[in-house]
């Protein structure tokens, strides 16, 4: 039997835990906090027991499944792991101190991997006297419902290992696509203008969270509006992952960071975990406010589509993914209504252009700079082959 350790007992690793499991896999689930990997065993538990409920598994596959995952809070216990996962906080110097305990405990052969969303993964492969044996492995939250995983080489990572590691993903009934090391990796870039070109319309004034919202579920088909999603993800963890892209970036001013939303973490107001964020959870929660004018509601609509369908094709300039790629990683990794790119070939390549260049021409400023992708696409009349 094939043995993975995962490090940090949170809604990540214990996650990542039940998959590994459920596919056959021993698990070492390691945290410093035996409360924490105890929460994780009853969560587990919990979860399996909904799937026994709705017919999902039988008593038999729940006995199985758990029985195959160990906690303990040594490192000492990933002696005779195949991989271990690294899930916890997004802290480079912490990353690389726990990469360098580990190494000294697994064998030669151990594939090590970092399920982080932002931070470089050659920097947290630096810490280790093999480098090559470390990749990025990143799953998406909830693990054990999101079937996207992103599959991140380092620039020290070797093929074997990269190759290993996407055929075990794989293995665990996920779908893997392959990105590289460059801040937010496919879908954490790609995706930061649903946040973020959302928020400039709102500081803007041109119209509040709930017409967004309304706008892009209803008009644009996405499962989600943008602050519903950032209550939902968490206001200290969606600004932290647009800081570190944007600081990553060089201060790029297409990821610039949202003063609302700074301000909603300076007070505490993280969203649905913390009862406020956008919208009010309370036993006060006001009704929604929504604006139908179909002129606005293009506006916004256009907009934000745009945005992304530009940062997608940027990504695709700088071979960050292929087209094919980054087309399934929106449409997994965080359920778009289809992908990017097949958006930009219906709307029409020198449309998205044309946009751009009238967003730019009024706001001159740099966020809003055509991808030579799409620009030259438009020159030439082409669209997106998928």
């Amino acid at each position: 039997m094939s043995v993975v350790g995962v490090i940090g007992a949170g809604a990540m690793g214990r996650g990542i835990a039940q998959v590994a499991a459920t596919a056959g896999w021993e698990v070492q689930l390691f945290d410093i906090d035996d409360k924490v990997t105890e929460e994780a065993m009853a969560f587990i538990q919990k979860m399996l027991n909904r799937s026994v409920e709705k017919g999902r598994i039988t008593d038999q596959d729940y006995r199985a499944i758990t029985s195959r995952i160990y906690t303990t809070n040594s490192y000492e216990a990933f002696a005779e792991c195949d991989m271990v996962i690294e899930a916890i906080v997004e802290n480079l110097e912490i990353k690389q101190q726990v990469f360098k305990a580990v190494e000294k405990v697994v064998t030669g052969e151990c594939i090590l991997a970092t399920n982080t969303s932002s931070l470089s993964v050659a920097s947290i492969g630096s810490a280790c006297e093999d480098p090559t044996r470390v990749c990025g492995i990143h799953f998406f939250n909830p693990p054990v419902l999101m079937k996207l995983v992103e599959i991140i080489p380092a620039v020290q990572s070797s093929n074997e290992v990269v190759n290993q590691a996407n055929d075990w993903i794989r293995s665990w009934g996920k779908l893997t696509v392959l990105a590289k090391d460059t801040p937010g990796f496919i879908v954490n870039r790609v995706a930061r203008p649903f946040y973020g070109e959302a928020l400039r319309i709102y500081e803007e004034g041109i119209a509040n969270p709930e017409t967004i919202d309304w706008v892009m579920t209803e008009k644009a088909g996405f499962r989600m509006g943008p602050f519903t999603l950032m209550d939902y993800i968490g206001h200290d963890v969606n600004y932290k992952v647009t800081s570190t892209v944007y600081e990553a970036f060089y201060y790029d001013q297409r990821y610039k960071p949202s003063f609302a939303q700074k301000s909603l973490v300076d007070a505490g107001y993280l969203g649905r975990k913390s009862g406020q964020g956008f919208y009010n959870y309370g036993e006060n929660e006001q009704a929604k406010n929504i604006n139908k004018n179909e002129a606005l509601a293009k506006e916004i609509l256009e907009r934000i589509v745009v945005m992304l369908i530009n940062e997608a094709a940027d990504a695709l300039f700088w071979n960050v993914a292929s087209a094919n790629d980054i087309e399934l990683a929106m449409t997994k990794g965080v359920n778009y209504p289809k992908g990017l790119l097949a958006w930009a070939n219906e709307i029409g390549i020198q449309n998205c252009v044309d946009r751009l260049d009238a967003l730019y021409d009024l706001y001159r400023e740099d966020r809003y700079r055509c991808s030579p992708m799409l620009r030259r696409m438009g020159v030439e009349k082409s669209s997106f082959r998928l």
